[in-house]
């Protein structure tokens, strides 16, 4: 079993639009006469193979190029901002996010990465509207509904947080997992990580799994969560209290 993130990644929560093999060869810089001379799709293909061999420079050069060929490509303003991320232009990455979002009011992606900004800048109920519109555009897609649930537990709106964390492990299993991607990002206290995983607890309680609702417990243990006990109060560890190796974790209580 792979082990539960705690401490969620910024760039997770980003999402773009089209893939790109990380495999491919870096493209050779060219000059300017010779960007000039390629179309638009020839010039994303470039910006996306530079971008995979993590060239941002060359891959910013580029997405230029092919925005100031095609200024209402949706997909390529929404690829300069990830690139404007990598190079920590957060600024940047914000305008271009938003302008992929106007030109396109449901590319799903865009909206989500506005919201994502947003979110990095702690502006929590401007980074939930977005994602709230991201869920709208596409409801099937995890990482929104955990982008959500982040924003709202920012908010201390923990029922929609674990209404929002349900219906993202319900379409991926592994949306909490370290190797997902369907993550976001927290500067978090150690109070609210305690929090966090305790929520998080409840929710593979729930559902039944127990290896990662106690690797959750642990956590939440580990970070001060203060009111473990609860374990023995919220129905949704019932299924579990049994378990002598959650006892072991959360010693159940002292009969009077």
């Amino acid at each position: 079993m792979r082990s539960i993130t705690l401490k969620i990644v910024l760039l997770a929560m980003l999402v773009t639009c089209a893939q790109y093999s990380a495999a491919s060869a870096a493209p050779d810089d060219p000059s300017r006469a010779d960007m000039s001379a390629m179309s638009v799709a020839e010039l994303e293909k470039a910006g996306d193979q530079a971008r995979a061999q993590k060239d941002y420079s060359l891959a910013t050069r580029y997405f230029q190029t092919a925005l100031r060929k095609d200024r209402k490509n949706a997909t390529i303003y929404n690829k300069l901002g990830m690139v404007e991320l990598r190079t920590d232009d957060w600024e940047g990455a914000r305008l271009n996010f938003e302008k992929a979002a106007k030109l396109n009011p449901k590319f799903a992606d865009a909206v989500n990465n506005v919201g994502a900004v947003a979110y990095r800048n702690k502006k929590y109920g401007t980074a939930a509207k977005y994602f709230k519109k991201a869920v709208a555009l596409d409801e099937t897609r995890s990482t929104f509904h955990v982008n959500l649930g982040s924003a709202w537990f920012s908010q201390k709106k923990l029922d929609r947080a674990f209404a929002e964390y349900t219906r993202a492990l319900e379409l991926d299993p592994d949306a909490f997992n370290a190797n997902s991607r369907a993550g976001v990002v927290a500067q978090m206290n150690p109070d609210e990580r305690a929090q966090y995983s305790y929520t998080l607890a409840k929710l593979y309680a729930k559902r039944g799994d127990f290896e990662n609702c106690l690797q959750c417990l642990k956590k939440a243990k580990e970070d001060g969560y203060r009111n473990m006990a609860n374990v023995y109060k919220d129905e949704e560890f019932s299924r579990i209290r049994d378990n002598p190796r959650l006892q072991e974790v959360v010693p159940p209580p002292v009969a009077k």
